[in-house]
């Protein structure tokens, strides 16, 4: 099933995690976009660096730790994604509550394990 996911906190760097799923997403033939601190262009996907209005999102992806979440908390509740995904060094109560309190699932783990193991 195609889940459009975002990528917050993207980065060109190859050694970075986001870089590695976007990579792995658009191997697994999911919809992607990316916004990140600087612009560029992953596997095809390019890296806004300006809190874009996407539309149909269904999963976020965050790379960016608890400290820098806050100024994305209302751009994430306007994009009422399904579901957002924290991976590891992302974890944050305060945005899971807020999620929570919007309908939107929380997932705490780590998108390429979950695309490895057919549980994205």
């Amino acid at each position: 099933m195609k889940k459009k996911t975002l990528v917050i906190g993207a980065s060109t760097n190859p050694g970075r995690y986001s870089n590695i799923a976007i990579n792995r997403l658009v191997g697994y033939n999911q919809p992607t976009v990316a916004i990140g601190l600087r612009e560029g262009e992953v596997a095809g996907v390019k890296i806004e660096k300006e809190m874009l209005p996407f539309e149909d999102i269904d999963t976020i992806t965050m790379y960016i730790n608890s400290k820098r979440q806050p100024e994305y908390y209302d751009y994430i509740l306007s994009l009422n994604p399904e579901r957002v995904i924290f991976n590891p060094g992302t974890e944050n109560r305060e945005l899971y509550d807020l999620l929570r309190k919007n309908n939107i699932e929380v997932e705490v783990g780590c998108t390429l394990v979950m695309l490895g193991s057919n549980q994205y």
